[in-house]
Protein backbone atom coordinates (compact mmCIF):
# COMPACT_ATOMS: atom_id res chain seq x y z
CA UNK A 1 0.00 0.00 0.00
CA UNK A 2 1.03 3.63 -0.28
CA UNK A 3 -0.26 7.03 0.65
CA UNK A 4 0.23 9.88 3.07
CA UNK A 5 -1.66 10.80 6.20
CA UNK A 6 -0.60 12.77 9.24
CA UNK A 7 -0.36 10.25 12.08
CA UNK A 8 -0.21 11.36 15.69
CA UNK A 9 2.45 9.65 17.77
CA UNK A 10 -0.01 8.78 20.50
CA UNK A 11 -3.74 8.20 20.58
CA UNK A 12 -6.07 7.42 17.67
CA UNK A 13 -5.93 8.96 14.21
CA UNK A 14 -9.18 8.73 12.25
CA UNK A 15 -8.99 7.56 8.65
CA UNK A 16 -11.18 9.16 6.01
CA UNK A 17 -13.89 6.76 4.78
CA UNK A 18 -12.69 4.73 1.82
CA UNK A 19 -9.14 4.47 3.16
CA UNK A 20 -7.35 1.48 4.66
CA UNK A 21 -4.35 1.48 6.99
CA UNK A 22 -2.01 -1.16 8.34
CA UNK A 23 1.03 -1.40 10.58
CA UNK A 24 3.90 -2.75 8.47
CA UNK A 25 6.65 -4.84 10.06
CA UNK A 26 9.94 -5.24 8.16
CA UNK A 27 12.27 -8.15 8.92
CA UNK A 28 15.72 -9.15 7.69
CA UNK A 29 18.53 -11.67 7.97
CA UNK A 30 22.18 -11.07 7.11
CA UNK A 31 23.32 -14.69 7.00
CA UNK A 32 21.63 -17.91 6.00
CA UNK A 33 20.04 -19.56 9.05
CA UNK A 34 20.44 -23.25 9.91
CA UNK A 35 18.63 -25.49 7.44
CA UNK A 36 15.26 -26.80 8.62
CA UNK A 37 14.01 -30.18 7.44
CA UNK A 38 11.07 -30.28 5.08
CA UNK A 39 7.88 -31.35 6.92
CA UNK A 40 6.71 -34.93 6.43
CA UNK A 41 4.26 -35.40 3.59
CA UNK A 42 5.52 -32.52 1.47
CA UNK A 43 7.17 -34.77 -1.11
CA UNK A 44 4.24 -34.13 -3.46
CA UNK A 45 4.92 -30.40 -3.55
CA UNK A 46 7.04 -28.90 -6.30
CA UNK A 47 8.23 -25.50 -7.44
CA UNK A 48 7.89 -24.28 -11.02
CA UNK A 49 9.71 -21.25 -12.41
CA UNK A 50 7.48 -18.77 -14.18
CA UNK A 51 8.68 -16.79 -17.16
CA UNK A 52 8.09 -13.07 -17.09
CA UNK A 53 5.72 -13.39 -20.03
CA UNK A 54 3.23 -15.50 -18.03
CA UNK A 55 1.48 -12.42 -16.70
CA UNK A 56 -2.03 -13.85 -16.68
CA UNK A 57 -1.00 -16.96 -14.76
CA UNK A 58 0.92 -14.83 -12.29
CA UNK A 59 -2.07 -12.53 -11.74
CA UNK A 60 -4.44 -15.48 -11.36
CA UNK A 61 -2.57 -16.99 -8.40
CA UNK A 62 -1.80 -13.51 -7.02
CA UNK A 63 -5.53 -12.73 -7.00
CA UNK A 64 -6.47 -16.05 -5.37
CA UNK A 65 -4.03 -15.42 -2.54
CA UNK A 66 -4.71 -11.70 -2.32
CA UNK A 67 -8.48 -12.05 -1.91
CA UNK A 68 -7.82 -13.11 1.68
CA UNK A 69 -4.98 -10.80 2.67
CA UNK A 70 -5.49 -7.51 0.79
CA UNK A 71 -2.83 -8.11 -1.84
CA UNK A 72 -3.67 -5.54 -4.48
CA UNK A 73 -0.57 -3.59 -5.50
CA UNK A 74 -0.04 -5.69 -8.63
CA UNK A 75 -3.74 -5.60 -9.51
CA UNK A 76 -3.91 -1.79 -9.69
CA UNK A 77 -0.45 -1.33 -11.22
CA UNK A 78 -0.37 -0.25 -14.88
CA UNK A 79 0.17 -3.31 -17.05
CA UNK A 80 3.33 -1.91 -18.64
CA UNK A 81 4.88 -1.32 -15.21
CA UNK A 82 3.90 -4.79 -14.00
CA UNK A 83 5.34 -6.52 -17.04
CA UNK A 84 8.54 -4.50 -16.67
CA UNK A 85 8.96 -5.98 -13.17
CA UNK A 86 8.00 -9.53 -14.10
CA UNK A 87 10.35 -9.65 -17.08
CA UNK A 88 13.29 -8.13 -15.21
CA UNK A 89 16.03 -10.82 -15.06
CA UNK A 90 16.70 -9.83 -11.45
CA UNK A 91 13.16 -10.86 -10.42
CA UNK A 92 12.57 -14.59 -9.92
CA UNK A 93 8.99 -15.88 -10.04
CA UNK A 94 7.82 -19.32 -8.90
CA UNK A 95 4.52 -21.08 -8.34
CA UNK A 96 4.01 -23.82 -5.79
CA UNK A 97 2.48 -26.87 -7.48
CA UNK A 98 0.25 -29.43 -5.76
CA UNK A 99 -1.89 -32.11 -7.40
CA UNK A 100 -1.56 -30.46 -10.79
CA UNK A 101 -2.66 -27.02 -9.56
CA UNK A 102 -0.99 -23.71 -8.74
CA UNK A 103 -1.18 -23.54 -4.94
CA UNK A 104 1.23 -20.79 -3.94
CA UNK A 105 3.45 -17.95 -5.06
CA UNK A 106 7.08 -17.07 -4.40
CA UNK A 107 8.63 -13.90 -5.77
CA UNK A 108 12.26 -13.00 -5.09
CA UNK A 109 13.52 -9.55 -6.03
CA UNK A 110 17.29 -9.19 -6.51
CA UNK A 111 17.17 -5.75 -8.16
CA UNK A 112 19.14 -4.10 -5.33
CA UNK A 113 22.77 -5.24 -5.49
CA UNK A 114 23.71 -7.53 -2.61
CA UNK A 115 20.11 -7.91 -1.42
CA UNK A 116 17.08 -10.06 -1.99
CA UNK A 117 13.55 -9.04 -1.07
CA UNK A 118 10.97 -11.73 -0.42
CA UNK A 119 8.48 -9.68 -2.40
CA UNK A 120 5.53 -12.09 -2.30
CA UNK A 121 5.11 -15.34 -0.42
CA UNK A 122 1.80 -17.14 0.00
CA UNK A 123 0.02 -20.47 -0.15
CA UNK A 124 -3.55 -21.30 -1.09
CA UNK A 125 -6.12 -22.84 1.26
CA UNK A 126 -5.97 -26.42 -0.14
CA UNK A 127 -2.39 -26.81 1.13
CA UNK A 128 -2.77 -25.04 4.46
CA UNK A 129 -1.83 -27.33 7.34
CA UNK A 130 0.18 -29.63 5.08
CA UNK A 131 3.59 -28.13 5.83
CA UNK A 132 3.56 -26.20 2.56
CA UNK A 133 4.53 -22.90 4.20
CA UNK A 134 7.70 -24.35 5.71
CA UNK A 135 8.48 -26.24 2.51
CA UNK A 136 8.12 -23.08 0.42
CA UNK A 137 10.21 -21.03 2.86
CA UNK A 138 12.96 -23.65 2.69
CA UNK A 139 13.01 -23.21 -1.10
CA UNK A 140 13.00 -19.40 -0.71
CA UNK A 141 16.02 -19.53 1.59
CA UNK A 142 17.88 -21.89 -0.74
CA UNK A 143 17.24 -19.72 -3.79
CA UNK A 144 17.96 -16.39 -2.09
CA UNK A 145 21.21 -17.42 -0.43
CA UNK A 146 22.44 -19.23 -3.55
CA UNK A 147 22.96 -15.73 -4.93
CA UNK A 148 25.78 -13.44 -3.73
CA UNK A 149 23.68 -11.46 -1.25
CA UNK A 150 24.43 -9.93 2.13
CA UNK A 151 20.81 -9.37 3.17
CA UNK A 152 17.46 -11.12 2.73
CA UNK A 153 14.43 -9.16 3.84
CA UNK A 154 10.64 -9.13 3.85
CA UNK A 155 7.76 -7.01 5.10
CA UNK A 156 4.28 -7.96 6.24
CA UNK A 157 1.39 -6.06 7.74
CA UNK A 158 -1.50 -6.35 10.18
CA UNK A 159 -4.01 -7.08 7.40
CA UNK A 160 -1.98 -10.18 6.47
CA UNK A 161 -2.11 -13.53 8.27
CA UNK A 162 -1.79 -12.99 12.02
CA UNK A 163 0.95 -15.60 12.26
CA UNK A 164 3.12 -14.09 9.51
CA UNK A 165 5.58 -12.21 11.75
CA UNK A 166 6.13 -15.22 14.00
CA UNK A 167 6.58 -17.50 10.99
CA UNK A 168 9.22 -15.22 9.53
CA UNK A 169 10.98 -15.00 12.89
CA UNK A 170 11.01 -18.80 13.19
CA UNK A 171 12.52 -18.86 9.72
CA UNK A 172 15.48 -16.72 10.80
CA UNK A 173 14.32 -13.15 10.11
CA UNK A 174 14.55 -10.40 12.74
CA UNK A 175 12.38 -7.29 12.99
CA UNK A 176 14.20 -4.04 12.16
CA UNK A 177 11.44 -1.50 11.41
CA UNK A 178 7.75 -0.72 11.75
CA UNK A 179 5.65 1.83 9.91
CA UNK A 180 2.10 2.76 8.95
CA UNK A 181 0.79 2.52 5.39
CA UNK A 182 -2.38 4.19 4.16
CA UNK A 183 -4.09 3.74 0.81
CA UNK A 184 -7.42 3.77 -0.96
CA UNK A 185 -9.51 0.67 -0.31
CA UNK A 186 -9.05 -1.43 -3.49
CA UNK A 187 -12.47 -3.04 -3.02
CA UNK A 188 -14.15 0.28 -3.73
CA UNK A 189 -12.39 0.44 -7.08
CA UNK A 190 -13.16 -3.16 -8.06
CA UNK A 191 -9.57 -4.44 -7.79
CA UNK A 192 -10.78 -6.94 -5.16
CA UNK A 193 -14.26 -8.28 -4.48
CA UNK A 194 -16.38 -6.34 -2.02
CA UNK A 195 -16.66 -9.40 0.21
CA UNK A 196 -12.93 -10.12 0.28
CA UNK A 197 -10.78 -9.57 3.40
CA UNK A 198 -13.81 -9.65 5.76
CA UNK A 199 -11.59 -9.12 8.82
CA UNK A 200 -10.95 -5.57 7.50
CA UNK A 201 -14.42 -4.25 6.63
CA UNK A 202 -15.10 -1.61 4.00
CA UNK A 203 -15.97 1.86 5.30
CA UNK A 204 -17.91 3.62 2.56
CA UNK A 205 -17.04 7.20 1.58
CA UNK A 206 -19.78 9.56 2.69
CA UNK A 207 -20.79 7.37 5.58
CA UNK A 208 -22.01 9.56 8.44
CA UNK A 209 -20.33 9.18 11.81
CA UNK A 210 -22.45 7.27 14.32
Amino acid sequence: MSGTLTITLTGTTDLPPGKIAAIVTSLEMTARPPVKADPPGTEELSLERLSGSQTERYLAIYRVLGERWMWFSRLVMPRVQLESILTDPAVALYVLRWEGCDAGLLELDFRVAGECELAFFGIDEPVLGKGAGRWLMNRALELAWAAPIRRFWVHTCTIDHQGAVEFYQRSGFSVFKRGVEVDDDPRLKGALGRESVPHHPVVEPGRAAG
